[in-house]
């Protein structure tokens, strides 16, 4: 029994000695606390992972892009300069009387190409067919506030034109072949065939009278 104990010694220590062995073999090296527990290729080093795709690197520089505008979509135009005779085309639409009145709407519509705009009272006169006016010029009515209007190519605007029936007011009349208009701010009128009628020239209530401009080709 005294002999048997060395040899039992030697034997444990042996066995501690194999325990540690297996403990170091493999890959030689255990995963760093955080790692995917994966090692590198041989011949390879694992590098540290970089920065966020959506960071730029430290001491680098981004450059803005400009947004692309949505297709169709376009820049506000700027209204224009004043609309002038030679770009305007006129027209007299249809009566619409009422209690005694007529009412012409006179149209002026933009047949540039460019936006322009209109403001204020055009002026008018009714000729005869040599040429001669009938009658005072009309009136400017204020039962309209002038408002600037934009007009783009092919839209227009319009003035009301009013009298009194000559059959109601008693007033002399006479049948005009030609209505002339004359835009705002501008010298050089614009000649319209006139259909409506005949209209007051002097007498009792012959006055007649134009409305500012306002959008639009009547009421």
């Amino acid at each position: 029994m005294v002999h048997g104990r060395p040899r039992l010694l030697v034997v444990s220590a042996l066995a501690v000695l194999g325990l540690v062995s297996g403990c170091g073999s493999g890959s030689g090296a255990a995963p760093a606390p955080g790692g995917s527990g994966t090692s590198a290729a041989p011949g390879t080093s694992a590098s540290a992972p970089g920065p966020s795709p959506s960071a730029p690197a430290p001491g680098s520089t981004t450059t803005a892009t400009a947004s692309v505008p949505e297709r169709g979509a376009s820049a506000a135009v700027p209204s224009g300069t004043r609309c002038h005779t030679s770009e305007l085309r006129a027209s007299v639409g249809r009566n619409d009387p009422g209690a005694g009145q007529e009412n012409f709407p006179v149209v002026l519509t933009n047949a540039s190409t460019r936006t322009c705009t209109v403001y204020g009272h055009p002026g008018a006169a009714f000729l005869d067919a040599s040429g001669r006016q009938l009658g005072a010029d009309p009136e400017r009515s204020t039962a309209t506030r002038p408002v600037r209007v934009t007009l783009a190519p092919g839209r227009s605007a319009w003035a009301g034109l009013s009298f009194s029936n000559p059959e109601v007011s008693g007033a002399r009349a006479a049948t005009p072949v030609t209505l002339l208009v004359t835009p705002p701010d501008e010298h050089d009128p614009l000649r319209v065939r006139w259909t409506g009628g005949a209209v007051p020239v002097s007498g009792n209530a012959s006055t007649v009278r134009l409305t500012a401009l306002a959008a639009g080709t009547g009421p």
